[in-house]
């Protein structure tokens, strides 16, 4: 398991900020204290799971395994397999008999914050996952808080020619 004390990450030429990044909404309020431990489980992969500087290719599971024991520390159950007993389940209906009539899967789910988890890899931009994932999210029975994780670049093959896809860096003051 790495270590994340810090923002700033260290290589052999300069000291720079991390290029894991996040936003809390709504923008109205603070973040509570249990985001910076989410944050820092990834930031202490970043190294594994960076797409800054190369593409990676990691999928999504990929990402999953490398974080999975940071997360699990701070009390998330992570999906361990894509057979329907690995998967996470949320109910969104209830049947009769108290039994869920619809759920829908996530990665990740922390019992006592009630946070989801859904980390993406390409498909974030190239089919809208993104979207899918906030109304999902939405309507899942104890799901306050979605942890919704994107790569800041993506590199993909059209025709003959490598695209990339980024999430900008926004100035503030």
């Amino acid at each position: 398991m790495g270590s994340a004390h810090g923002f700033l990450r260290e290589d052999s030429k300069r000291r720079y900020m991390s290029d894991v990044r996040y936003c809390y909404y709504p923008r109205t309020r603070a973040p509570p204290d249990f985001v910076n431990k989410v944050v820092a489980a990834f930031r202490a992969n970043e190294d594994e799971i960076s797409t800054v500087d190369d593409d990676n290719g990691l999928r999504s599971d990929d990402v999953l395994d490398i974080v999975r024991d940071d997360l699990e520390v701070i009390g998330f159950d992570v999906e361990e397999g894509k057979k329907k007993e690995e998967k996470i389940h949320r109910p969104v209906l209830f049947g009769e008999n108290g039994e869920p009539d619809l759920q829908y899967e996530v990665d990740g789910y922390h019992e006592g914050q009630h946070y989801g988890l859904e980390v993406e890899a390409g498909r974030t931009v190239k089919r809208n996952a993104l979207y899918r994932d906030l109304i999902q999210a939405s309507v899942m029975v104890q799901v306050d808080t979605l942890v919704l994780v994107v790569p800041n670049v993506y590199r993909y093959n059209s025709g003959s020619r490598t695209t990339e896809s980024k999430r900008t860096r926004r100035a503030t003051t």
